[in-house]
């Protein structure tokens, strides 16, 4: 299955530059690569070559490496099994230590600790001896374990590879703001905050360890080697703060600056905040693309406060920008000819307007009305990330078509469920309460939940996604499709591998429809998310169909939109959709239809903010964005990228 990744527009040469000015605002040497994929593939072959070559030359030692826990290392820990598979190496004399564990562990530490991803794609797949495995697992009385970290402390101290994801904000294992350096492997309590991120492998907070086990700071420190794992636009604000910023005990991960012999392996949206991305002109020279040269003036822009029209020759000498304006000059070309640039993204007819000059809109008057297909990663994506746009289409008379590619069925509070029970009850119809309550207690943590219970979820999901489009006119039982593809219905957090079943219903979808435009979201926070596979289904479908000879295809268009949290960057963006203070109020009526995920949604993450408020103030700063450099003013704007 492929992976997908942003087109390149422009940039920094980095053929023929020398390291040390590539990495020149680098405290820790970090390598990009287009997706996690990728960096993993590069990141195995080392471990390979290490562990065979330490084989050659210190016969008889173990090699010891250190292994991260959560999501980050999957890829990796695929690349590895696969290598074994393919006889390139044996992990018989390799120790495996891991990072961290919650304690006490309970039941089966493969089905709910946090080492459960590291047995389930590597330990069981390879040939590691078991008692080269070394876990911080027990269930030890709480005054022996201070005599086990110290054990612990001892066989991990001087691994020869330590691989470590880095979390959000910053912690690596359990070391959270204002571990100290000097900390060794120790119990730690867990702070509200981190067991609210780890709820996620529970069924609730409440049932998430107030206590874990972890390798110390200085413990990792004492490695040989360390290997840092940053997958995900999630991430970039963080890798820019350990990697460019000083130490900051804020961020403990900005400790291991003091480490000599460490990389940080990163993908392109990881690594979209740090300085060769962000302003490469600062490093050395640049494909300047019509979009660079628009993301550079923007950033000109943002960093002396100043709109388009305004800027001066000083100001794009004092701030690196020579090389564009000897290639590009004078300056006042420069910003008349992005202000217009910036300007021809604005439009209000999403679908093209009829019978319009479409020379400078982003898209064409013609087919019109259009055929579109919007599809939807869970049954409230769309109205949440496009609801306004969506409701344009559907008033100014396009063939809007919507497709929910995922039950969303595991993100039903049970609560929820048992509500929509008693109405059903009180209304008079049969009266499943009980039954329903014995299928929510018989729910074990760590586990799939009842497939019936599922059932049920799922269906409050479709009537929700119905209630919204129906609320701006949408037929919702000719033009709202529900795909239920098959890697989200696991009944767990943890999903099933895509595969071709999944992009065989999205081709079907397609084949029936031919739309003239799609739209999806381009969401690439979590290499292993919802949003993405999804995204990378339906352009596998696309692709598949384009090798099939549907030509019909080479003429739609693909428009990517971006979920509730983030939003693209104004230099990527290729059409900007404003919206009244009316819209806004319709689209926010569309979420709200969404009850069950109002206010009590299982899995929130860090932001407090309801998926509304996320959703208007994520608009309304795009807005104040296209005005700040000199735009008309609206209430908020909605983007979108091309893909093409």
């Amino acid at each position: 299955m492929k992976h997908f990744t942003l087109p390149k527009d422009g940039g920094l040469i980095e053929t023929n530059l020398p390291n040390d000015v590539l990495h020149a605002y680098e405290r820790i040497k970090t390598e990009i690569f287009p997706d996690s994929t990728h960096g993993s593939e590069v990141i195995a072959k080392q471990i390979v070559e290490a562990v065979n070559g330490f084989r050659k030359s210190k016969p008889g030692r173990k090699f010891k490496l250190g292994l991260t826990t959560g999501t980050s290392p999957v890829s990796l820990y695929k690349w590895l099994a696969r290598y074994y598979e393919e006889g390139k190496i044996s992990f018989k004399d390799v120790e495996i230590f891991s990072l961290d564990e919650y304690y006490p562990v309970v039941n089966d530490r493969k089905a709910y600790g946090r080492n459960r991803t590291l047995f389930g794609e590597f330990v069981e797949k390879v040939d590691v001896s078991p008692e080269n495995i070394h876990i911080p697992y027990t269930t030890l009385p709480h005054d022996k374990i201070s005599e086990f970290c110290a054990e612990y402390e001892k066989m991990a101290r001087e691994l020869d590879i330590l691989v470590m994801g880095v979390g959000e904000n910053g912690q690596i294992g359990f070391n959270e703001a204002g571990a100290s350096e000097t900390s060794r492997t120790r119990l730690v309590r867990l702070s509200y905050k981190s067991r609210k991120r780890q709820s996620a492998n529970f069924s609730n907070v409440n049932d998430t360890p107030e206590m874990a086990i972890t390798m110390g700071i200085d413990t990792m420190l004492s490695a040989k080697r360390i290997i840092l794992l940053a997958w995900g636009e999630n991430k970039a604000e963080i890798i820019r703060k350990i990697v460019e910023e000083p130490v900051n005990p804020a961020y403990a991960a900005s400790f291991l600056q003091h480490h000599n012999n460490i990389t940080l392996y990163a993908d392109e949206m990881s690594a979209s905040g740090l300085t060769r991305i962000i302003s490469p002109w600062l490093i050395g020279p640049c494909d300047w693309t019509p979009k660079f040269i628009r993301k550079a003036v923007i950033w000109l822009c943002q960093t002396v406060h100043k709109p388009i029209l305004k800027l001066t020759l000083g100001d794009y000498l004092e701030n690196g920008l020579g090389e564009m304006l000897e290639l590009f000059g004078p300056y006042d070309k420069i910003n008349i000819g992005v202000f217009n640039d910036l300007q021809h993204t604005i439009t209000g007819w999403p679908g093209g307007k009829p019978n319009a000059d479409d020379s400078t809109r982003p898209v064409k008057s013609a087919p019109f009305p259009k055929k579109v297909l919007i599809f939807s990663p869970h049954p409230d994506d769309d109205v949440i990330s496009m609801g306004g746009t969506f409701i344009r289409l559907v008033e100014q008379g396009h063939d809007v078509h919507v497709a929910y590619e995922t039950s969303g069925n595991v993100a039903v509070h049970d609560d929820v469920v048992l509500q929509h029970m008693d109405a059903a009850h009180q209304l008079g119809f049969a009266n499943e309460f009980e039954k329903v309550k014995a299928l929510v207690d018989s729910k074990r943590p760590g586990e799939p939940e009842p497939r019936e219970l599922l059932e049920i979820k799922g269906a409050i999901r479709r009537s929700e996604a119905r209630g919204a489009v129906r609320s701006f006119g949408l037929n919702d039982n000719t033009n709202v499709h529900f795909l239920n593809l098959p890697f989200y219905e696991s009944g767990g957090i943890k999903k099933n591998p895509r595969t071709q079943a999944d992009v065989d219903i999205i081709k079907k979808l397609l084949m029936d429809l031919k739309p003239d435009q799609i739209y999806m979201a381009g969401d690439l926070a979590d290499p292993h998310g919802t949003h993405r596979v999804c995204t990378e289904a339906a352009l596998e479908a696309v692709e598949q169909l384009l090798d099939e000879g549907q030509k019909w295809l080479e003429a739609t268009t693909i428009w990517l939109y971006r979920g509730a949290w983030m939003e693209w960057e104004l230099g990527r963006v290729d059409m900007a959709v404003p919206l009244s203070p009316d819209e806004l109020i319709k689209k926010r009526h569309a979420i709200f239809r969404h009850l069950s995920q109002k206010d009590i949604v299982p899995f929130p993450g860090d932001d407090p903010r309801e998926f509304w408020q996320r959703a208007e103030d994520r608009t309304q700063t795009t807005a104040s964005s296209y005005n700040d450099l000199g735009m008309a003013e609206y209430q908020a704007i909605e983007v979108f990228l091309k893909l093409k």
